[in-house]
């Protein structure tokens, strides 16, 4: 909105030239998403906790003190969503496609996820809304999301492999399958990981970091052109999209940090979760999100894996799933259960830029 407004105004004062660069509306973006995050928080909270709309826990919590967080109110992705649409309606292009893409599809889950999470605090249910009403209506704005990207702007559909820059794994239109398993998965990978005080927050802003680099490489044409990846022009922008993201997770974090005062729920999570699959997608980086995502993956595969081994075996591999409840009862705080999560994030991230240069 920004820059339609200021950036025709660089004529008569050269200052407002500065509007047109990607990274200075980026940086704009994150300390705009911070700074309403960093306000907003502590009248959201009491909000919240005047309503009573706190924490339903599952009756088999793996540890005693999470019963005390039945005290703490839930639904704080409504700020963060809330500041990541202001912030990047303020600083992003209206007029790129790809923005409005990730926007919507991360209104939609976090339509489902606010549902989920009203539905647990007004009938004191763990449960939230029923699987079979939830994951279809995940399915439908995914599978939506998809056919838009495939149909109407004639997206690249084939994918590209990390560090072989001459593959080219043709898709045609399996790839609109593709995109819906990698939203839906995504985003229930990130829903699944939000367990504990930060543990969602921290690795998908790191995650959104890496993403919010992608894109401004993948959309600078000279850069793209040096290290040999896709060019997506309009690609540019997401780094707007992702730079806001991260700042609404910093701000969070200050307030979801443990001992939380405040929880994600499922309005959060379901929506970043979806937005981090789609930056995956327009990005043209879909399975580079299995090393830049892998904290969320591994989440997943320790739930699937525990299911299936108990199914045919009777055993359990771990002592309780998700990962991050395994560790806690084997004697690790919660605190280092974050933290060495959040290094494991930083790692993987790390990884996967490098994968730019080694191709």
């Amino acid at each position: 909105m920004l820059y339609h407004w200021l950036y025709p105004l660089h004529d008569q004062f050269i200052v407002f030239n500065v509007v047109k660069y990607i990274t200075f509306r980026t940086f704009m973006g994150l300390f705009t998403a911070l700074g309403l995050v960093f306000v907003l928080g502590k009248p959201w909270i009491g909000f919240m906790q005047k309503k009573q709309f706190m924490q339903v826990l599952w009756e088999y919590v793996p540890v005693t003190h999470h019963q005390t967080k039945t005290k703490t109110p839930t639904m704080g992705g409504v700020l963060i969503w809330f500041a990541i649409v202001t912030a990047t309606l303020l600083w992003a292009r209206l007029d790129n496609p790809f923005v409005w893409m990730m926007l919507g599809l991360g209104t939609a889950l976090a339509a489902v996820g606010f549902l989920d999470d009203y539905w647990k605090v007004a009938k004191k249910n763990a449960l939230g809304l029923r699987a079979r009403y939830k994951f279809p209506l995940q399915v439908l704005f995914c599978g939506l999301a998809a056919l838009i990207l495939y149909d109407a702007y004639q997206f690249d559909t084939r994918l590209s492999v990390p560090f072989f820059k001459a593959i080219l794994i043709p898709m045609g239109g399996w790839y609109i399958l593709f995109a819906v398993l990698v939203l839906t998965g995504t985003s229930n990978a990130v829903n699944l990981t939000d367990g504990l005080d930060g543990l969602v927050a921290g690795p998908a802003a790191i995650s959104f970091l890496a993403y919010g680099v992608l894109a401004y490489l993948a959309g600078h044409f000279k850069i793209a052109n040096y290290l040999q990846i896709p060019h997506i022009p309009l690609a540019g922008e997401l780094a707007i999209v992702c730079g806001a993201v991260v700042g609404a997770l910093i701000g969070f974090l200050w307030f979801n940090s443990h001992p939380a005062q405040i929880f994600m729920g499922d309005v959060g999570a379901l929506s970043l979760g979806g937005m981090l699959g789609m930056a995956a997608l327009l990005t043209k980086n879909e399975l580079l999100l299995v090393v830049i995502g892998g904290i969320f993956v591994l989440e997943t595969l320790s739930v699937i894996t525990q299911v299936a081994s108990f199914k045919l075996t009777g055993r359990r591999v771990f002592r309780m799933a998700p990962l991050h409840h395994h560790f806690e009862l084997k004697g690790w705080p919660e605190s280092k259960v974050i933290v060495r999560f959040w290094i494991v994030s930083i790692i993987l991230a790390l990884a996967s830029l490098a994968t730019l240069k080694l191709r």
